[in-house]
């Protein structure tokens, strides 16, 4: 089998730049298209009106931060990167809509192995709804 555009899921840590070297490691040799996508959460849901803020604003901004950062790793990467995308909401669903919306067939992510990790684990969610294969990068802590 023979991948042909891998989707890189990032948090925007220093550990994305191992799953940035990872995803180039696979898709060189096969001449995947690779792309990387980050999910925010979504403002609004957290926030009830306690606070008099400019949502809109805010998560705007979050974006544009978002967007440089995956900006700065796409530099690193030394390869051609065919989408830097944002997301914001459930990262389950935002991950399927765009697995199916630019037709990928491998998502590449991070799990730490920490303490946190085991109780609070984003893969485990990905593993129960990523609808294609999935390349788990264990990061040390």
């Amino acid at each position: 089998m023979s991948y042909q555009h891998i989707l890189v899921a990032i948090d925007l840590s220093e550990d994305s730049k191992l799953l940035v070297e990872k995803a180039v490691a696979l898709a060189a040799p096969l001449d995947a298209e690779v792309s990387f996508i980050h999910i925010d959460v979504n403002y609004a849901e957290l926030y009830t009106g306690l606070i008099d803020i400019n949502m809109a604003e805010t998560q705007h901004k979050a974006i544009e931060a978002s967007q440089q950062q995956l900006q700065l790793l796409a530099d690193h990467a030394n390869y051609p990167i065919k989408h830097t995308l944002v997301g914001s909401g459930d990262l389950g669903n935002e991950l399927c809509e765009n697995i199916n919306e630019y037709k990928v067939d491998l998502v590449v992510c991070g799990h730490h192995q920490d303490f946190w990790s085991k109780l609070l684990s984003s893969t485990r969610q990905l593993i129960n709804c990523t609808p294609v294969d999935l390349l788990v990068v264990p990061l040390k802590d």
